[in-house]
């Protein structure tokens, strides 16, 4: 399919489907999901990276199990809003990922969406660990559901 703005994803979406909302890091992946109604984003999981093959395939099967119609990926601009090299492997990471898997994808600014979800987590009082355990996946679902907001709100 390609990349697509995140304000179209609506137009290749079929009834039902869903968005999956991805924080790509060096060692990890975040997943998180949308509800069929594309109202609010859900963390599923964190994937420790691997190659980038079996990275794929685990991905493309959550598209399929999942129903997913389309990604959203979190694109870590800089704060002055350049992009440096962490936003090309991020693009390379698609680029590489829409030759397995035939589904749009689209690119949402994820500045300070790891530190946001940060504070929630330690306002909420969990420990180190249980936020280092699922941080990117909360992550994941802060980029989606900013991606979400814009859907419903123009």
């Amino acid at each position: 399919m390609g990349i697509c703005k995140p304000t179209d994803l609506r137009l290749h979406l079929a009834p039902g489907q869903r968005l999956m909302g991805l924080d790509v890091g060096e060692k990890t992946i975040g997943l998180a999901f949308s509800d069929p109604d594309l109202t609010v984003a859900s963390p599923r999981l964190t994937l420790r990276r691997r190659k980038f093959t079996e990275d794929a395939a685990q991905i493309s099967e959550f598209v399929r199990a999942e129903n997913v119609g389309a990604l959203v990926i979190g694109l870590p601009v800089n704060m002055d809003g350049s992009e440096g090299p962490r936003c090309q492997s991020t693009r390379d990471f698609a680029s590489n990922l829409l030759e397995k898997i035939d589904i749009p994808v689209a690119f949402w600014d994820e500045r300070l969406s790891t530190r946001a979800v940060e504070r929630e987590m330690i306002r909420a009082d969990r420990s180190r660990r249980k936020r280092a355990r699922t941080i990117d996946s909360q992550a994941a679902a802060y980029i989606l559901q900013g991606v979400l907001d814009r859907l419903r709100h123009g």
